[in-house]
This record gives C-alpha cells, structure tokens and sequence, in this order.
C-alpha cells in the first residue's frame, strides 16, 4: 500500500533487475577517485554513487527530470568505478539499462535529437563512412582545416560539430582486405577478424597489420565480407533494439568461425556483452552466448596462442594507455604489455592515473566536447610526461582523442595500434618516425 508521500518502487518490463543492483551499492566511496567526472568536477551526482542515487529515486517514481538526465549523459561509461568497487556493484549494467530508459522517457530537445541521429546514421555504417573519406581527404589536403579551426567558426555553430571535426585522423588511401589472408607457414588457427567502422575507414592501416600479425603467427584470418557494425556504440548510448539489430548480423556474420579477434576495445567489449544483451530472446539467446564466448581481443588471443615469429629489434620508448573497454570493461591489462616487452629494444614507460578515461568514451566526446577535451587535456599532460617518443593505444577513439589533445598543447606525437608495433618488429621495419615535435 501507498500512503500518498511515498511513491511505489517501479518494478516495472521497462527496469528488469534495477532495483536489485542498485541495493549491492553500499556508498562506500571507493569508485569516487577513478571516476572521471568526479575527478574533474567534484560533485556528488557526477559520480558513480551519486548516479546509483539518482536511478533509485527514478525506481522509486521520481520522473527523469532533464537535470537527472545531465548527470547519466555525463557519465562517460568508463567502468573505472566497476574496477574498483570493491562489492562488486554492476555499474555498467546500471548505466546501459538507465540509458536505455532515459531514450525511451526523456523528450530530448531537437538540436539533441539532430546531433544523435546524425551521428548514429554514419558511424555505425561503414559503407557511408567511406563516401565521406574523399570530401575529408581533399578538405584536409587543401588546408581547408586549418583556416576553419583558425577562424572558429565550427565552434561558435556547434561545439560538437568543431569537436567530430577536430577528431578526423589525416586520411590516405585505404587498402581493402581480402576475404581470406592465409597463414604463413604451420597453420595453427582459424580465426575470424572484426573490421569494425571507424576503424575500418578511418584507420585501415590497423586492420592490414592485425591480418598480418595473425597471419605470421600462423593463422588463417577469415574476413567475413557480410560484416557491418558490432553496434557499441548503440549499446552502450541506451539505443538497445538498434544495438541488438547490429548484434544479430554479428552473430550470423561470424557463425562459422571457432574464434573472432576483435582490435577495437568498444567492439571486443560489446561483443563480450552479447550473451546479456540478447539473453531474453528465445531464438538468438544461445547463439549470442556462444558468439561472446569466442571473442577475444587481438592481444588476449596472441597471448593465449603463443609466438612463433621471430621479433626484430625496435629501438623505440613507447608510452602504452590503457583503453577502458579493454582495462576495465574485459580486465586486459597485462597481455598487451606483454607483447611489447617481447619485442627486443622496446621500453614500456607507464602513463600516471591509466584508470582515468581520456575523454573519447565512444561518443562522448561529440555529445560532451567541453568535459572530454578536459578528460583529453589531462591524458596528452600524462602522455608527455613519460617523454615517450611513441603512443601506443588499442581503440580508435582513443587514439584519435589523445592525438588531438597533444596537437591543442602543440606536440606532434606519433600514436600507434599494438598491432601496428607488432607488425613493425616482426617484419623488421620502423613505419613511423618516433621522437615528440612540435606542431
């Protein structure tokens, strides 16, 4: 019974299993030093405990208020706070089913509603990502980029559009993948490869050394051509019947294959998150199981499956951050460290605060470009700080957000995949020009 002053708990279809995670928090505090924007800001509600407030007072009937939606939109879903409670307090399930609930309640305003669609009508389409390459190409190869962000006209219109424009990595040609790169020498494995969106057309030169690693290491590497979007960036916005659509045709994509390496840390992450996301529908709930339990991340699969190649000398000081869907999201942190202290005459220097996001967060740093350029200011500090003369990172969005904080603080440094390392020693070449410039 309700006596009038309180609201009823909403048990309702729409927060399955809300109210049981919520009551695992215990408001210890622990996740408040790891949380970025409570890092940054210091308020209460901009932490992982504050938002956990904020969802039980919504359980409890309060409406989604738009300052309640301000506080879950500024979570970067970072899952640091998961790493480091020490209760075991599902955050990350939290703010994925909070966010779905905020988009199917929450009457956005139109810019908002404008931005989302746009951003969510390219990204996760390769297909249209590769259209938009050679006006970016020839907008880039003119100069045309650096005269807009002179004048700061893309500011003063959208601070979002002057961020997504910011972002865009210096493109050359891209090259295609073959459906099939065969195993050089013994075949050891058969393995499928994500080819991913953005980093397929933004950084193909990462998907080319993930194929050849894996092919010099004695796999086969299956590119089934009928892939599209793993739907990350969906998921994890709250958009749950569009990111089960894009997780559907994964599933069917790499049905075939025994294992799928994955080097994109959002990918991997979501692919792992299948098995939840499709888990109450009777005719995918099997497969989706069976699909993330064979996902691996390229550097937890090449650790599992052992060297074979022989690693050449790289003389080079590598700066390697740690991307949060892979540190705190699938708990890989020691595998590519591992990988780069096989190769002869690299140095590892570590990077101070790794637990703290560098502001990329998938798309976060178009919808909240003012707190992930701050999130980005910090990282680049923390970057130069090693003097490394190389970055190394394993996600797009971070790399193309760590690159630009370090150009705002005029510093030219070169950004890699560990991929890209690896390809480097095992076919004995250098293709990048280590040392930090000035932009």
């Amino acid at each position: 019974m309700n006596d009038g002053r309180t609201p009823e708990p909403r048990e309702s279809q729409e927060t399955p299993g809300l109210p049981q995670l919520i009551g695992d928090c215990v408001h210890c505090g622990f996740c408040l030093p790891t949380c970025p924007t409570y890092v940054l800001w210091g308020e209460e509600m901009d932490s992982p405990r504050g938002r956990i407030n904020l969802m039980d007072q919504h359980v409890q009937g309060e409406p989604m208020s738009p300052p309640m939606v301000e506080h879950f939109d500024r979570c970067l879903g970072c899952m640091a706070c998961v790493t480091a409670c020490p209760s075991g307090v599902q955050y990350d399930r939290m703010i994925e089913m909070t966010r779905a609930e905020v988009e199917r309640e929450h009457p956005r305003s139109l810019p908002e509603r404008a931005l989302r669609e746009t951003i969510f009508r390219l990204f996760p389409y390769p297909n249209r990502l590769r259209v938009l390459r050679g006006p970016l190409r020839a907008y880039q190869a003119t100069g045309l980029d650096r005269l807009v962000r002179r004048t700061g006209l893309l500011e003063r219109l959208s601070p979002s559009l002057a961020a997504m424009e910011r972002l865009a990595p210096p493109l050359s040609r891209a090259p295609r993948l073959p459906e099939r790169v065969a195993a050089r020498g013994g075949r050891r494995a058969t393995v499928g490869m994500l080819t991913g969106c953005v980093q397929r057309e933004f950084f193909p030169g990462v998907n080319a050394a993930t194929a050849r690693v894996l092919a010099l290491e004695g796999c086969d590497v299956v590119i089934p051509a009928g892939q599209g979007c793993c739907g990350a960036l969906s998921l994890h916005a709250g958009r749950e019947e569009e990111a089960r659509a894009f997780a559907r045709r994964t599933v069917v994509a790499f049905e075939a294959v025994d294992v799928i390496v994955v080097n994109a840390a959002g990918c991997g992450s979501a692919m792992k998150e299948y098995r939840a996301l499709l888990a109450d529908d009777p005719e995918w709930a099997g497969r989706a199981e069976a699909l993330s339990a064979k996902t691996r991340d390229l550097a937890e699969f090449l650790v599992e499956l052992g060297p074979r190649a022989e690693r050449h000398p790289l003389p080079v000081t590598v700066a390697y951050h740690d991307a949060c869907h892979l540190s705190h999201a699938q708990g890989i942190r020691s595998q590519p460290r591992a990988l780069l202290a096989g190769i002869p005459e690299l140095a590892v220097r570590e990077i101070a605060d790794p637990e703290i996001c560098c502001g990329s967060a998938g798309i976060y740093n178009l919808l909240q470009p003012e707190a992930a350029a701050e999130l980005g200011d910090r990282k680049a500090a923390s970057v130069r700080a090693t003097d490394a003369e190389l970055l190394v990172a394993a996600n797009p969005g971070c790399s193309m957000q760590i690159a630009t904080a370090l150009e705002r603080q005029g510093v030219r440094l070169p950004v890699a995949h560990t991929a890209e390392i690896l390809d480097a020693s095992l076919r004995g070449c250098v293709p990048f020009n280590p040392g930090p410039g000035r932009a």
